[in-house]
């Protein structure tokens, strides 16, 4: 992971970090800071992950957070001062930060959705994505939207985690027909 963090940074490919447990473990805490010094693009975690990694919480039952993604919104808007990241805490509402601004993003609750742990991963290549043009923080947010979005419409038609997947990538698609339509 860092060879590839480190030819991200070189070649100034947008990249997110996403500090997975980030307050359960000693080591994952020292790793993430690490990884900071690499200057990620944008930092995606729950509440207890983006507070342990702002220093502010040990935070966190493994994956699970502790604490509501409101909560957090110091920490994060700290460390997206202090990294010059942008900083998206996901919850009920996802809250996006640049370190000034605010955008709240309302819809599916994807972190507490047992399917939802199969797509989270997905968040991280889709924002980069969008990373690269213009206003990072409106395109991060947008990206968190359609994550959202797509949650919803998936979990509307899926009996469980397995037929989940197909279900978010074929609303995906969708919701990529109805912007261009």
């Amino acid at each position: 992971m860092s060879a590839a963090v480190e030819q991200a940074t070189r070649s100034q490919t947008p990249w997110t970090l996403d500090p997975v447990a980030v307050g359960a473990l000693d080591y994952r805490r020292r790793f993430c800071v690490e990884l900071l010094s690499h200057k990620p693009t944008a930092i995606r975690g729950n509440a207890s992950e983006i507070m342990a990694l702002a220093g502010v919480a040990n935070g966190g039952r493994g994956v699970d957070t502790t604490d509501a993604a409101a909560n957090a919104i110091p920490a994060a808007q700290t460390l997206a001062r202090e990294t010059g990241a942008i900083v998206v805490v996901t919850g009920e509402v996802d809250y996006v930060t640049d370190g000034h601004r605010i955008i709240g993003i309302h819809g599916w609750r994807s972190v507490n959705d047992q399917s939802g742990r199969n797509w989270l991963c997905t968040i991280g290549g889709c924002r980069c994505l969008l990373c690269a043009t213009s206003d990072t923080l409106e395109n991060i947010a947008s990206a968190c939207h359609w994550m959202k979005q797509a949650g919803e419409r998936a979990v509307a038609r899926s009996e469980g985690p397995g037929s989940f997947v197909p279900h978010f990538l074929d609303a995906l698609w969708q919701l990529t027909q109805e912007v261009q339509a």
